[in-house]
């Protein structure tokens, strides 16, 4: 075989790989529910302690084998609440970006197609875990989440969101 055309079967195989790859990463996206744009519904929610932040948008994209996660909204007091991060369900710690009083790294684990578990942690001690379920027909996804605050106090949330 000359040296062109085993050069075009390489370049062939990288571009058959390439697709496979990006094929098999939109079917794990496709199947992953909690993707999408999601709007706190503060009624339906339950703060311990409060007071309930004033509105509270999540954006999930999917990434690769993982989520890429931002979280925007205003609180109680009214003032920004912006964060996120990216990472995947290896139970590894992700370092969050932008500023969340309670965590700078969370740790993925998927439980099952529907549901999953963040733990969340600040330098380094265990604060928040919160489970994330999304509903069978994928309107909504419940985060109960528990633990112990960065202030000190537990915690003992429902927040449900509603997909836009």
């Amino acid at each position: 075989m000359s040296a062109p055309t085993r050069r075009r079967c390489l370049h062939g195989l990288a571009a058959g790989i390439f697709v496979l790859a990006c094929a098999a990463s939109a079917a794990a996206q496709a199947d992953d529910p909690a993707v999408g744009v999601w709007k706190l519904n503060v009624a339906k929610s339950t703060y311990s302690p409060g007071p309930a932040p004033k509105e509270v948008t999540v954006t999930i994209e999917a990434m690769g084998p993982g989520r890429k996660v931002s979280v925007d909204g205003v609180a109680a007091d009214g003032s920004p609440l912006k964060w996120g991060y990216s990472g995947n369900f290896d139970g590894k710690d992700v370092r969050l970006t932008g500023s969340n009083p309670d965590a700078d790294v969370v740790m993925l684990k998927r439980l099952n197609k529907t549901t999953s578990r963040s733990t969340f942690k600040k330098a380094g001690a265990r604060t928040i875990v919160n489970g994330v379920s999304v509903s069978a027909d994928g309107k909504t996804m419940t985060v109960a989440g528990s633990g112990v605050n960065a202030k000190g106090q537990s915690v003992k949330n429902t927040q449900v969101f509603e997909k836009q």
